[in-house]
C-alpha cells in the first residue's frame, strides 16, 4: 500500500541542495588532489548526502581509492561507485 508521503521524499529542501552541491565539490577536489584518483574521468554527483562516482578509471585501485577518497569526506553519508575501468 503507497502512502502519500512517498512522492515528497524525493523532494529536496533548499538547504539540501546547497549541501549537496558543496558536497559534490568538496569530493571532487579532494579526487583531484589524491595522487591516485586525480587523473581518472571521474563524475561525482551527490543527493541527500550520497555520493555517486562515475565515469572512467585506468584501474582497480584507482576505482577502489575513488571510493576511499569520497567516503573521506565530511559529511558524506555514503557511496555509490559505479565507477567502469577502461579497456586497453
Amino acid at each position: 500500500m503507497a502512502s502519500a508521503c512517498s512522492t515528497t521524499r524525493t523532494q529536496q529542501s533548499a538547504g539540501e541542495v546547497i549541501d549537496d552541491s558543496v558536497l559534490t565539490s568538496k569530493v571532487k577536489v579532494a579526487l583531484i588532489d589524491d595522487p591516485t584518483t586525480k587523473a581518472g574521468q571521474i563524475n561525482v554527483e551527490t543527493h541527500r548526502g550520497v555520493v555517486q562516482l562515475g565515469g572512467f578509471v585506468d584501474n582497480a585501485r584507482q576505482k577502489e581509492q575513488a571510493t576511499k577518497v569520497a567516503r573521506s569526506v565530511d559529511g558524506v553519508k555514503d557511496v555509490r561507485n559505479d565507477l567502469e575501468i577502461r579497456q586497453k
